[in-house]
């Protein structure tokens, strides 16, 4: 179905005024999201783009709907996994709380307008090449075998994940200190680059790195640029609000890299099944079309879903899960307290360290098979020990116990 300019013109104005208002009326102040806050608009985004979706299904047809809900999720998924690198990116630079919004929304945009000019770019090599679906099928197994991997030799991993952050350190020289959320600032009376800059320079990489993946992924489940474009912008929209909502449960779903790369590995199959459908390369069956069944849309979307469902109800009742969920909240929450740069606010460091009480509690409950992954960690315990004693001294005057003295 071909769409008109005054739609695409009408749903690009409102994409760009949906940024504008998120920047002026939340990120333009520095200030830490409230969990109420990000829930709100949270779901006020989601039920956006689900209102978009039933829109397109109404206008466009039911292939259509359901070429933009499975791109949609898709996307969404792996959003959600690209939130565990700006996680570490944020944590590498020891971005202050208060401006880590400021952050998410530039990553939101350079993502956005990096995905654009993928999309743009892919639409014009499938409209003149048939053996871009090869390309883009091959690519998205290969991923999918790499995510795999990355699990089986200890999921995320910083040195690996976080390249980009080591070259821009290298070839871009800042202040040792933030100044706020500025991009420059005054040293010894001399102008300098904050690590701002650096920060935005990291995440902008990473975009690029993201969309790699992010591109073929949805080709391969409509080769209708509006509906990819329009997946993929509102899968990107509320994701800032989305990093501080399930901010403390990223660490819980350990199985998403495994729903993910076999979501990814079905969409290559499928890619690879409609490029041999479609087939015109001369040394594959003399250059003529194979016979083959291709997976139509319906049985994308459930499967996208069904694996998606299976992973996150597998990692949340996960007593594994729980406990790495705790021992990694624990030791971003204790680094986070005893990083006086982090934040001014005293009622953030309050709001911490009830989480470390909880997360000891947590810890606690889930027997002493668990409560041993916590002495494994390195340092973990000498750091909560001496967030204890800075939190007595500031704040309870020698009230607080420590929360997690038991494990």
């Amino acid at each position: 179905m071909e769409v008109p300019t005054w739609v695409w013109t009408l749903t690009v104005v409102g994409i760009v005024g949906m940024l504008l208002f998120d920047f002026v009326f939340h990120v333009r102040k520095a200030h830490v999201p409230t969990l109420k806050e990000a829930s709100v608009w949270s779901a006020l985004y989601v039920g956006i783009a689900v209102l978009f979706g039933l829109g397109v299904l109404w206008f466009g047809g039911g292939t259509m709907g359901g070429e933009y809900f499975a791109g949609y999720i898709t996307e969404k998924a792996l959003s959600v996994d690209n939130l565990f690198v700006f996680l570490i990116i944020m944590t590498s630079f020891r971005v202050p709380r208060e401006d880590q919004q400021k952050v998410l929304l530039f990553g939101i945009v350079f993502a956005l307008i990096a995905r654009t000019g993928f999309i743009f770019l892919g639409a014009a090599l499938i409209n003149q090449f048939a053996w871009v679906f090869y390309f883009f099928g091959l690519i998205l197994i290969l991923t999918a075998g790499n995510m795999l991997k990355g699990e089986a030799q200890g999921g995320h991993d910083e040195d690996e994940q976080n390249f980009v952050v080591k070259l821009a350190r290298r070839f871009i020289r800042t202040s040792e200190e933030f100044d706020g959320d500025k991009l420059t600032t005054v040293v010894d009376g001399k102008k300098m680059l904050t690590p701002m800059l650096l920060v935005m320079v990291a995440i902008g990489g990473t975009d690029i790195l993201f969309a790699l993946d992010s591109i073929p992924a949805i080709f391969g489940l409509t080769q209708n640029t509006f509906i990819v474009f329009t997946a993929t912008a509102f899968s990107l929209l509320g994701l800032r609000q989305l990093f501080f909502l399930i901010e403390g449960l990223l660490e819980r779903l350990i199985y998403l890299s495994y729903g993910l790369a076999a979501i990814l590995a079905f969409i290559g199959v499928k890619l690879i099944l409609h490029a041999l459908h479609e087939n015109n390369l001369g040394f594959i069956n003399g250059g003529e079309h194979v016979d083959v069944t291709e997976i139509s849309t319906g049985v994308s979307l459930s499967v996208i879903l069904g694996i998606l469902v299976v992973t996150v109800v597998a990692s949340l009742v996960s007593k594994k899960g729980r406990a790495k969920t705790a021992i990694g909240n624990a030791q971003r929450h204790v680094d986070a307290y005893l990083d006086l740069d982090y934040t001014a606010d005293t009622a953030e460091r309050e709001r911490i360290f009830g989480k470390l009480i909880q997360e000891g509690e947590q810890i606690k409950a889930l027997g002493p098979k668990y409560r041993r992954m916590v002495r494994d960690e390195p340092g973990l315990m000498a750091k909560i020990e001496k967030a204890r004693q800075q939190h007595e001294e500031t704040v309870t005057d020698g009230r607080q116990r420590n929360p997690l003295t038991e494990v």
